[in-house]
């Protein structure tokens, strides 16, 4: 095994990492829309200079503000960078591994959430309710939905751990599964709902009827909305991590004894795989069109039934041996 000071250095790495990219693939995304429907777009790293710009200006307060709005920003940043830095990016095994269960990403992943609905409402303005209580509404969908792909991949790896299941599905001949095939659609459905990609809500808009996670972050301004910006850059390099790690786990440096040479090259791995989804997800959100509000529960419960489907079936293949 590497010597501590080295795991404690890769580990470092990974939290750079995730914080330095996730901008680049919101930057991709937005560049692979703006091509395919025969614009120019501003550049990939366009998303550094706009934090940067907002970093730069004043924060601007309601007066009705409590104090609480001043924290929110710094809570929901905090929790989604350790969520996303604790998912396997381009090795397993690292120092904190052993935290990066998949209940306590989910948890994480819940409090900031929890966190931007109470800092959308507590300024009182209509717009901050409405997405709050949207927002809320998706949530008692897509978290059921998250947890159920959970025990889908627990059930197969025998760990709610990432790294494990990576490990897992690495080394054993796991095969084709429809199991597994039901987890990742319906994955990809909650990581759509959860970062408000398009047939969910356009990010890219500010339409009062539909909008959903921009209706909570109006009031916000200055170095406190870049926080929540990079926040939600980061939720999408998260998703994007751990379908990666779960479902294309062939390119990470396996294991505690792997060399660095292996955890550079996994890095590299990492680094395509972000390009990729990137692209894909660019494709996707121009070739579809935004459904309505009211038929987003029925998306995610859609989802919900893929992974409970999915569960089931590995209970009942195992009973069938």
């Amino acid at each position: 095994a590497p010597p501590p000071m080295l795991d404690l250095l890769f580990q470092l790495l990974q939290m750079t990492l995730v914080i330095a990219l996730a901008p680049a693939l919101t930057g991709l995304v937005r560049k692979v829309k703006a091509r395919l429907t025969r614009k120019r777009g501003a550049p990939i790293w366009q998303p550094y200079f706009d934090l940067a710009r907002l970093a730069r200006k004043e924060a601007i307060v309601a007066e009705s503000a409590s104090s609480y709005f001043r924290a929110a920003p710094y809570l929901i940043f905090a929790s989604t960078w350790v969520a996303a830095a604790l998912a396997p990016t381009f090795a397993t095994g690292l120092l904190f591994s052993w935290s990066a269960d998949l209940i306590a990403i989910v948890a994480l992943l819940g409090f900031g959430r929890f966190a931007l609905t109470l800092a959308g409402m507590d300024v009182g303005t209509s717009f901050g309710g409405l997405g709050a209580s949207r927002e809320a509404m998706f949530a008692t969908l897509a978290e059921p939905a998250m947890l159920t792909i959970v025990f889908c991949l627990a059930l197969l790896a025998g760990s709610t751990q990432l790294s494990t299941i990576a490990e897992y599905l690495t080394t054993h001949d796991v095969g084709l599964r429809v199991t597994l095939g039901m987890a990742l659609i319906a994955l990809v459905m909650v990581a759509l709902a959860e970062n408000g990609r398009v047939p969910i809500d356009n990010p890219a808009t500010h339409l009062e009827l539909t909008m959903v996670h921009e209706a909570m972050i109006l009031e916000y301004s200055g170095r406190h909305l870049a926080l929540i910006e990079l926040a939600a850059m980061l939720k999408l390099l998260l998703y994007v991590s751990i379908i990666g790690c779960v479902f294309v786990p062939w390119t990470l440096a396996v294991g505690d004894d792997a060399t660095g040479q292996a955890r550079l090259a996994g890095v590299g791995f990492y680094v395509g795989k972000l390009a990729v989804a990137g692209v894909a997800l660019g494709a996707f959100e121009t070739s579809i069109a935004k459904m309505r509000v009211f038929r987003v529960p029925n998306f995610l419960g859609a989802a919900l039934m893929l992974g409970l489907l999915g569960a089931l079936l590995l209970f009942v293949s195992r009973s069938l041996r």
